[in-house]
């Protein structure tokens, strides 16, 4: 049987859970505050752990990504007496078990709990999850981690998955990854009729770019045409959707589909049938759908812009990229990867990094994500030429630009003391760092009243970062 964890400082909830787990054979502790809460989870080797968002020391949240790195790796159950919704999307964006609003009746949560103990053990009987191809997508944070089992389940199914972030942050990456990962990769390179020719079908992932589909010719670009449809149609033609027959379809963008073509392409992923322009009978393609977009489209719906009904089909699972700001501790790997690939490409001698170098990086907030960070290495290996190790002054100028003048708020430094005979006790530059943003961190949460939101909008700083930030200096106060 498994073992719980409740950390809440209400101990009739202790109790009361206890007693309806109790003939099932869970054993449950119990932690007053989060300091006793993380003590009681690494020791305890725990299977699943009850979080309260509201602790004499602390928003519980700020325990949740910490608690999902533990290498027992226990489930979550996050509880509250007064709903938020921001707080619930960050509870099961980041990997929460469950997110209940509790009452005076505790069997809702001991039920919870017990479904997460029997799933952890069901999975321990499993064979261990195939690895996944990742297609070039480096990181290894929480977020990113949690993206990746995303994907590892989309991969195995044949639902349509939609994929949002802003621009820059690896969508048709992850859309390529969940076709390389699934059965239908398998079989490319076997067919034979229209696709054999073309070079995209043969790789059995056909690319739609929504934002490039001229709007007079989006059916025939989709739908494909027979001779004679239109003016300029001379001989048949199978388009994108025929060319995905048996493979997976990607449509990138997929909100600047033009409102008639949404109606058009609801019908063909329901019955995956399709009548070619000026065509008299339908045909029929058998392929996945996976889109992806920038743009809201729960906004767009309610603007009348993108049709309710096909944004229902497209979600069946969703995955949400995270801005790279959002995932700072991926930014080396990030840079040694790409400085490594690109110095391949080009012929170079590898480079070595200097600590200014990097820090100068990890100051930058990165508005164009992972595609800024690539386009920005490539411009560095160009400045730097045959130069052996990388120094600031080899970053594109609005990046240094932005040190001297605009850093974000969290992450300002003191001015420099004058050399003096002390100054050999002076602390390294990380230590210093972390000291000011600690500091920080303390003027803030004083200033919001402990109010996470609060903060959030003071600062500019994430939900998810901020909570991030709290555990890594322990500030719950």
């Amino acid at each position: 049987m498994g073992k719980a964890l409740i950390i809440s400082s209400e101990p009739e909830l202790y109790e009361s859970t206890a007693k309806l787990l109790a003939p099932v054979g869970h054993s449950v502790s119990f932690a007053t505050d989060m300091t006793h809460g993380w003590d009681g989870a690494i020791k305890g080797r725990v299977d699943a752990v009850v979080v309260s968002t509201k602790l004499p020391d602390g928003d519980g949240l700020a325990l949740l990504t910490r608690l999902k790195q533990l290498p027992s790796n226990p489930e979550v159950v996050v509880v509250t007496r007064k709903p938020d919704q921001q707080a619930a999307e960050f509870a099961l964006r980041n990997g929460a078990w469950d997110y209940l609003v509790l009452s005076s009746d505790a069997a809702p949560m001991a039920a919870s709990l017990d479904q997460a103990i029997q799933y952890r053990e069901e999975q321990a009987g499993k064979t261990p999850v195939k690895a996944i191809k990742r297609e070039r997508i480096i990181g290894n944070s929480p977020t990113m981690k949690a993206c990746l089992s995303l994907l590892g389940q989309a991969a195995a199914s044949d639902a349509n998955v939609l994929i949002t972030g802003e621009t820059g942050t690896g969508k048709e990456l992850f859309a390529r990854a969940i076709h390389t990962n699934s059965p239908r990769a398998q079989s490319q390179g076997r067919r034979s009729g229209p696709r054999a020719g073309n070079p995209r079908a043969e790789k059995n992932f056909v690319v739609v770019d929504c934002t490039a589909l001229p709007e007079t010719l989006v059916e025939s670009v989709l739908f494909g045409h027979v001779k004679g449809a239109f003016t300029g149609a001379e001989q048949d033609h199978d388009g994108l959707i025929a060319q995905a027959d048996g493979g997976t379809l990607f449509l990138d963008e997929v909100g600047e589909l033009p409102m008639a073509t949404q109606k058009a392409f609801l019908r063909v992923l329901q019955e995956r049938r399709y009548r070619p322009v000026g065509g008299k009978s339908e045909k029929k393609s058998n392929f996945r759908l996976v889109v992806a977009t920038n743009r809201d489209l729960d906004e767009m719906v309610h603007q009348d812009t993108f049709r309710k009904d096909l944004l229902f089909r497209l979600r069946s699972l969703t995955i949400e990229l995270p801005p790279l700001r959002e995932r700072p501790e991926d930014l080396q790997d990030l840079v040694r990867h790409h400085t490594r690939r690109l110095c391949e490409a080009y012929g170079m001698e590898p480079k070595r990094f200097s600590p200014a170098l990097l820090d100068a990086i990890c100051g930058y907030p990165w508005p164009g994500n992972v595609r800024e960070l690539v386009h920005s290495i490539d411009a560095i290996l160009a400045v730097a030429s045959e130069d052996k190790t990388l120094y600031p002054k080899h970053l594109p100028l609005h990046i240094r630009l932005q040190k001297v003048y605009g850093p974000s708020t969290d992450q300002q430094e003191a001015p420099a003391p004058a050399p003096s005979s002390t100054s050999q006790s002076l602390p390294d530059f990380k230590t210093r760092r972390a000291q000011m943003e600690r500091r920080y961190l303390e003027e803030l949460l004083a200033l919001a009243n402990h109010n996470v939101p609060k903060a959030c909008v003071i600062s500019g700083i994430s939900r998810s970062r901020l909570y991030e930030m709290l555990g890594k200096y322990d500030l719950h106060r």
